[in-house]
């Protein structure tokens, strides 16, 4: 029974360290923007230099040798089947040095003013750390859960033993303040934002001042709806300015997907107006709204699942015509390469964070020019939660207007520009996002602080 209760520790600490390289990965991303747009080009570059090291010293040198030594040997005897998929996972391994080396040079080459071709750079890098996503993508989705089924208590006490050793230099207590140390460096380096937890300044384009000239996309007044005689709204009021990100946050039952659903036709209001572009469509139709450019990714992600993927793609476009179809479905799978991978299996078939990109991908067929998403980390691994906050962050980069209802408070707020906060049917705080993570009342509600 003991061996039993201290199991599996070493998953933890792989998702952990996992986690860690998936914020390098979209630090990669943001120091590669900002070189393209020509922001501090000498700094970001010394700052990929320092990240590459980081994941030398600690992902290639240890992290990987014990993964392949101790918990891939275990699962190839234990489970024959998963040979195909760990043979994939170990030759990455080895071949990912000679890769991130490549992308040194050339990041050691720009820091130091030999420009030399950029693009190459930036494509090099930006294939780099969507190789780091790929890659911890596979081993979480096929991998672990294989050695969660078939590996035995025995097994995992050995796993165990050699992950958490208190000599080991990735996981012991000796070598972490020398990665505060590395990780203080990489921040202080580093052009804002790096997404290491780093102070993360508020975009220019929707600053106060900024989203006051921008025109209001959504309006809503006094809106109240009831579920027979049980009123689950009670006077909400909010806006979304164009290319805004706006979240609302609140418990189970606080009234937010309610308030989504109205927006989109579905749930009657008793009382109160939204505007959609100065438009009243409060008592207009559903379909008229998805028309007008309304689109929404429910709760639950709702994929139809005998049908193929790339069907649920195509029937997001429904309402359009043309030979612009074919151009936006590439986008998708661009944005999540997966889809592409598994374009023509029935929907169902995907897990659950996939058909939450599916439903995303699905909904941006659409084209929207307001795109409300409903408790899109709901159910999914911490991995994918932070995938999906991640493409959150590029649909918003990209200027799409974005209504967000979510629980997870302290990852919505985090990337809003604007925030509110509802209890009850009651919107009972307002303002930017990262100031009301800072407000009492929500640390203690939502963040448990």
């Amino acid at each position: 029974m003991q061996v039993m209760e201290s199991s599996m520790q070493a998953l933890e600490i792989i998702q952990a360290e996992h986690r860690g390289v998936w914020r390098v990965a979209s630090a990669l991303d943001a120091l590669r923007e900002a070189m393209a747009a020509g922001r501090e080009r000498e700094a970001a570059a010394g700052t990929v230099v320092e990240l590459l090291d980081y994941l030398d010293a600690y992902i290639d040198r240890v992290h990987h040798p014990k993964e392949d030594e101790f918990l891939f040997r275990a699962l190839r005897e234990r489970d024959p089947a998963t040979a195909r998929d760990l043979d994939r996972l170990e030759a990455e391994h080895r071949d990912g040095p000679a890769h991130r080396d490549r992308v040194r040079a050339l990041a050691v080459a720009f820091r130091d003013g030999r420009r030399g071709d950029e693009r190459a750079f930036f494509d090099a890098l930006g294939d780099f750390a969507e190789h780091l996503r790929q890659h911890m993508r596979f081993e979480e989705t096929n991998v672990l859960p294989a050695a969660r089924r078939a590996l035995t208590p025995e097994d995992w006490e050995r796993i165990d033993g050699a992950f958490a050793a208190d000599e080991d230099p990735l996981f012991g207590a000796r070598t972490r303040t020398e990665l505060d140390t590395l990780k203080t460096r990489i921040v202080a380096l580093a052009p804002e934002p790096v997404g290491l937890g780093g102070r993360r300044e508020a975009n220019p384009d929707v600053s106060t001042a900024s989203a006051a000239r921008r025109p209001t996309v959504l309006e809503i007044g006094g809106i109240t709806s009831h579920y027979g005689r049980i009123q689950a709204l009670h006077g909400i009021d909010l806006e979304v300015k164009q290319g805004q990100l706006v979240a609302l946050v609140g418990a189970n039952g606080a009234g937010k997907t309610t308030l989504l659903r109205t927006i989109s036709g579905v749930q009657p209001a008793s009382a109160g107006t939204i505007r959609f572009n100065g438009e009243d469509i409060t008592r207009l139709a559903p379909e008229k709204r998805v028309r007008l450019g309304i689109c929404q990714v429910p709760e639950g992600r709702q994929v139809f699942g005998p049908m193929s993927i790339e069907d649920n793609l195509r029937l997001g476009a429904y309402t359009r015509r043309g030979p612009e179809i074919e151009h936006d479905l590439e986008r998708m799978y661009g944005i999540f390469p997966i889809l592409k991978e598994k374009r023509s299996l029935p929907a169902g078939t995907l897990s659950g964070g996939q058909q939450q990109m599916l439903a995303m991908a699905r909904a941006l067929m659409g084209r929207p020019k307001l795109l409300l998403l409903d408790e899109p980390s709901m159910g999914l691994a911490p991995l994918l939660v932070e995938e999906i906050f991640r493409v959150v962050r590029r649909l918003k980069a990209e200027g799409i207007t974005i209504f967000l209802v979510e629980q997870n408070a302290h990852a919505a707020l985090a990337i809003a520009d604007i925030g509110y906060v509802v209890e009850t049917g009651h919107t009972v705080l307002s303002g930017p996002g990262p100031e009301l993570l800072r407000h009492e009342q929500v640390k203690k509600a939502y963040l448990g602080m």
